[in-house]
């Protein structure tokens, strides 16, 4: 059976293995998640990622962050642009999360990279998701 939102996917199995206070989960690899896990690391939002190889494919092990309470740094995370409905923004309407505690995640002609890079370099793109 075919998947048809592989991106939800990853963002929920996210937000599964947070509520139940998993330091890691494994999610079946694409170049776009290699990319937005990249991006949430980049912005300290999980604290690494690895590539595991086995015999149906190739694995994406991102390690949890999580705050000196026990709590996840992750609040929350949001899909935004879906396959029925994709959200595109210019550079002058890249969205700020929480008024700028959050980040969103966007994938342009420049690769997929956050709101706060878009918008220092100048360029629009697809909204994938909201993280806070």
């Amino acid at each position: 059976m075919s998947m048809t939102d592989p991106i939800s996917d990853m963002l929920t199995r996210l937000r599964n293995a947070m509520s139940v206070d998993k330091r890691f989960v494994d999610i079946p690899s694409s170049n776009m998640k290699k990319r937005i896990s990249y991006v949430l690391k980049e912005e300290k939002y999980i604290e690494d990622f690895m590539f595991i190889n086995n015999k149906v494919g190739q694995k994406i092990r991102i390690f949890i962050k999580y705050d000196h309470k026990g709590r996840s740094v992750i609040s929350g995370i949001e899909r935004v642009s879906k396959p029925g409905r994709r959200v595109y923004v210019n550079q002058n309407e890249i969205p700020r999360v929480l008024d700028g505690l959050g980040i969103s995640v966007l994938s342009t002609s420049k690769g997929v990279i956050s709101n706060k890079v878009a918008k220092r370099i100048g360029v629009g793109g697809e909204v994938l998701c909201n993280v806070w």
